[in-house]
């Protein structure tokens, strides 16, 4: 528990700042300054547990609406394949680059430290009447607070929104259900679709053979669900994280709607290994067969049903948190995956080597903890004495003492093979975000910082086998965590650092590819939305003769 510490001086500079976003703004503070022992409520000392968690926090980047095509030309790079996309019946917010120089102007707090923009054309009449007024950009989100879902009725705006929205626009044509905008991206020549909703849910993915009746209930996270009618799976719009009641209650809602549309009703669910899912709680409780489904499994099985691939592969699956069958948090895992009389089944091929996370959840928000463990894994209590590594020196020394003490006697510090969280890890050793506004803020960054640079190297790749020398075998990123550390102290370039990061896992991909000996690779996960990570991995597979799959409108991350 620590005291209050006066304002610090970078603070102060902002406040005075005019063309700061904290311009005059009376509660500026940081992780060296400000209010602690006065505003907190339980330790340890994060958000949640202080008086700030009422203060709404700044939601996520914004995307923005152009009068034409012409307009986004004059702010973005836009390549063919992106002008197809903005002027497709889809109609999806699109993932475009900036231009370096342009004479338009537009706010830094838009996507702040995002080379991209989401963009996206009018797609009604109402949009093209304003825009057609306007004749400039407009930001344009979903009608929604955080981790709520979008409001459909007047009365539900004015009640929930009153207090953001300074007016609102109504009319008296009802809607059903509430529609996302889509995200999609250009990764490796096509289409990635990162959010599916408008203009794509709820066209089927086709199956080869007809199947049961199966409601799958999605994960926790960026929930959608689906439906098996014969050979058809009818894929949901996009539902969002289900952690308040409304986002609950949009869930219930869309499997109502589904089950009513197609006149079925579902002879089993499918849902997460994870108990405290609400979505898992559900289908738990629903009265019917349930199929427990581990995460990363049903990761690579939404890739090759979308490629229609019905032989063996390897599933190279990474992303933030997924329970294992041990029990313990995967994340970046290498399944073999294959079909036995005609049902899949798997086996943990090989996994990223395990770390912990300090503070367990708070370990997400806070890329410096997920940086901690690894540092921990490697260094011991030797971390005491390596103040010129960033992570370390960006906890006060008491808080930083308590986290290795925590971490000593094992005390709400899970081990995981998060590759997600290993991105996080990275980013904050280079010193580029130590904690995040919003999920995969850190990853992100690491991706932009790595973009553009002509780098092959890498760091070593060293491949662990277990002591019965049997499956699974481990990758060992400690060289990969060594080699960053000695190349940041020599300040080599923060872009150089991460390309030759991100072409580490690639090699790790390849080196585990070929261990396993399977000609067909399935990419899947939420880190596989970075197009570095992704595009590198499929070229280098194809070199060395293997073929890749990935997702293309499906979403890679657990909206699939």
């Amino acid at each position: 528990m620590l005291p209050d510490i006066g304002t610090c001086p970078d603070c102060l500079n902002e406040i005075f700042d005019p063309a700061n976003r904290r311009y005059l703004y009376p509660f500026t503070n940081c992780t060296n300054c400000g209010p602690r022992f006065s505003i907190i409520e339980s330790l340890p000392y994060d958000r949640s547990n202080t008086t700030m968690k009422k203060f709404a926090m700044c939601g996520k980047p914004f995307a923005l609406m152009f009068p034409s095509i012409e307009s986004v030309r004059a702010v973005c790079e836009v390549s063919d394949l992106e002008e197809r996309l903005l002027t497709s019946p889809e109609s999806p917010i699109v993932l475009i680059k900036r231009r370096s120089k342009t004479t338009a102007v537009l706010s830094d707090s838009l996507a702040p430290g995002n080379p991209y923009l989401g963009v996206m054309l009018p797609y009604t009449p109402l949009h093209h009447l304003l825009m057609a007024e306007l004749k400039i950009p407009v930001v344009a989100t979903s009608g929604n607070l955080s981790d709520e879902p979008i409001c459909i009725d007047e009365n539900e705006a004015l009640e929930r929104l009153g207090q953001i929205a300074d007016l609102l626009l109504v009319h008296n044509r009802p809607i059903v259900r509430h529609v996302d905008d889509s995200i999609v991206r250009i990764a490796a020549g096509r289409e990635m679709v990162m959010r599916r909703a408008r203009g794509y849910a709820p066209l089927p993915i086709q199956m080869k053979s007809k199947q049961r009746s199966i409601l799958a209930c999605g994960a926790h996270l960026k929930n959608s669900v689906a439906l098996s009618v014969g050979d058809n799976v009818f894929v949901s719009q996009h539902i969002g994280d289900l952690e308040t009641p409304l986002a609950f209650s949009a869930f219930r809602q869309v499997i109502d709607s589904f089950e009513n549309l197609y006149e079925v009703a579902p002879a089993a669910f499918a849902c997460d290994l994870h108990p405290d899912y609400l979505s898992t709680g559900f289908a738990v409780n629903s009265g019917v067969e349930t199929l427990r489904v581990q995460h990363h499994f049903a990761h690579i099985l939404s890739c090759l049903a979308e490629n229609q691939m019905e032989g063996p592969a390897l599933g190279v699956a990474w992303d933030g948190t997924g329970l294992g069958t041990d029990g313990t948090i995967w994340g970046g895992e290498f399944l073999r995956v294959e079909k036995n009389s005609g049902r899949w089944t798997f086996d943990r091929f090989a996994h990223f080597r395990q770390f912990l996370l300090p503070g367990g959840e708070t370990a997400v928000k806070q890329p410096r903890r997920s940086a901690l463990g690894v540092l921990y894994e490697i260094y011991g209590n030797r971390l005491h004495s390596m103040t010129d590594i960033a992570p370390i020196k960006a906890f006060e020394p008491k808080e930083l003492q308590t986290l290795i003490k925590i971490m000593e006697k094992r005390i709400n510090c899970p081990r995981t093979s998060s590759a997600g969280r290993l991105f996080d890890a990275a980013a904050a050793i280079l010193e580029l975000r130590q904690t995040v506004r919003f999920e995969g803020q850190a990853a992100m960054e690491l991706e932009f910082a790595a973009e553009g640079r002509p780098i092959d190297d890498c760091y070593p790749v060293n491949i662990l086998k277990n002591q019965d020398n049997k499956p699974p075998l481990i990758f060992d990123w400690e060289p990969l965590i060594i080699g960053m550390i000695e190349d940041h102290r020599k300040v080599l370039p923060v872009g150089e650092i991460s390309a030759k990061f991100h072409n580490t896992l690639v090699e790790a991909v390849v080196a585990m590819a070929l261990k396993a000996g399977m000609i067909s690779v399935a990419l899947s996960g939420g880190c596989f939305q970075n197009r570095y990570l992704l595009e590198r991995a499929v070229k280098r597979l194809s070199e060395e003769g293997f073929r890749p799959y990935w997702h293309q409108r499906i979403p890679t991350n657990d909206g699939g």
